[in-house]
């Protein structure tokens, strides 16, 4: 009876290798047609061999728009590189995903050390923290200026390149075309786009809209008289070509303001960090003045102490602001916010929250209203009257809640260091060994 059994296992086995077999002879057969090897033709050079760099940051794009706080940083790097990298997703993608990869790189181990380190110390935990999250913010702002900068360098060869080719075709668009070609440069996108505008059956709407989206104010001037010089004509002034003289122009604007982004580069080299290092020196100064002066401990465990500290970090956070102001080239970071749905118009559109901010808000033709739009017009905000006022009143609700709960703490504060006060019996100097 077992031998048995050992047959028919060895025959099973052997008829399912010769069934194995068969079907490897058919599907190699099958194979081998012309349709299979057409598509395995196509497919050639399409698909990735080994390990692809650019299908990461794309996959990594999909992730970082999905997880809450790092969908912001993420939406705002592409806002800005949207404007540099025209009509392509693809690059921009890349951009967000590869800026905002380096930046998390860097910021998580440090918090993650951060949280570790001062895991007693929630004050000194939390003031670290925020300092690291307006490091990762410079980081960030300062590699989409590095991309922006890069561009307007790239300027002065791509407008000294029209000048050679508008002297060999004499037609604008056609030159613009011909040193757009070059698709390793990123300036080349933005000539295409010039040219497309220029060949477009409606150039001059074209040309408003591309008004709103160029990375620069030269390339706004550049695509106006390339528009003006294709629909009118050029003409010669003192011998020389009108076109000409308007781009060589705007090439010496251009060098002005690579040497100004230089100098601010510069000057404020590091300053933004420096604006926030008041804050990291609070603990610590806090601890030695206490373990080497005890008496200062009444100031510090106190309300005095704790008031002052708090207007330390406002005053930092207030300078650092200032500086980030000071520092900013105003390139595409003008750009970069939703002016269409921002968070006040998704406000105002619920009824209870609309009746209650056009309580405040002037009545039309009153003087008040006036003022408040000729203001509005003089600063060229994007801000609607309704938005103004949801700012106001956020902010409002926003101080009396922080400084509600901020009173409340100092009050428990008072309340324990009384409890816990120290005797009188301590020395006044107590120097450290």
């Amino acid at each position: 009876m077992d031998n048995q059994v050992i047959y028919y296992i060895m025959g099973g086995a052997g008829g399912a290798f010769v069934l194995i077999i068969l079907i490897y002879y058919i599907l190699s057969k099958k194979m081998q047609t012309s349709e299979y090897k057409r598509i395995q033709k196509l497919q050639q050079g399409t698909k990735e061999k080994s390990f692809s760099a650019e299908v990461l940051f794309q996959k990594l794009y999909l992730t970082y728009i999905k997880i809450p706080f790092i969908k912001r940083y993420a939406l705002k790097i592409r806002r800005r590189l949207e404007i540099i990298n025209i009509d392509d997703e693809y690059n921009t993608r890349k951009g967000t995903s590869k800026i905002l990869t380096k930046a998390l790189a860097i910021i998580l181990p440090i918090m993650l050390i951060t949280i570790i380190l001062t895991a007693s110390n929630y004050l000194l935990m939390f003031i670290l923290l925020i300092f690291e999250l307006f490091m990762i913010d410079t980081f960030i702002d300062g590699s989409v200026d590095k991309i922006d900068n890069k561009i307007l360098t790239q300027q002065i060869d791509f407008f000294s390149e029209i000048r050679h080719a508008y002297h060999e075709y004499n037609m604008v668009e056609e030159a613009i075309y011909q040193v757009s070609q070059d698709d390793e440069k990123d300036i080349s996108r933005q000539g295409e786009k010039i040219y497309e505008i220029l060949i477009s059956d409606d150039p001059e709407m074209e040309l408003e809209k591309y008004y709103d989206i160029a990375p620069n104010s030269f390339l706004k001037e550049f695509a106006g008289i390339s528009y003006l010089t294709k629909e009118f004509g050029d003409r010669k002034v003192d011998g020389a070509s009108l076109y000409l003289k308007n781009v060589n122009n705007i090439t010496q604007e251009m060098q002005l303001e690579i040497l100004k982004r230089d100098k601010l580069n510069y000057v404020f080299q590091s300053l933004s960090v420096i604006s926030i290092a008041p804050v990291l020196l609070l603990e610590p100064l806090k601890n030695w003045a206490i373990d080497n002066f005890s008496f200062t401990a009444n100031w510090y465990l106190g309300k005095p102490g704790m008031i002052v500290q708090i207007i330390i970090l406002i005053l930092t956070f207030i300078s650092y602001i200032l500086v980030r102001k000071l520092k900013d080239n105003g390139s595409t970071a003008m750009n970069t916010k939703n002016t269409e749905n921002p968070w006040q118009e998704k406000l105002y559109r619920k009824k209870p929250i609309k009746k209650f901010v056009d309580l405040f808000i002037p009545k039309e033709g009153t003087k008040e209203y006036r003022k408040v739009k000729q203001l509005l017009k003089d600063s060229a905000s994007s801000l609607k009257m309704p938005w103004l006022y949801i700012n106001r009143i956020v902010l409002f609700v926003v101080v009396f809640f922080a400084s509600i709960i901020i009173f409340m703490q100092l009050h428990l504060v008072a309340i324990d260091y009384i409890y816990t006060e120290p005797t009188t019996d301590y020395d006044i100097i107590r120097w450290a060994f």
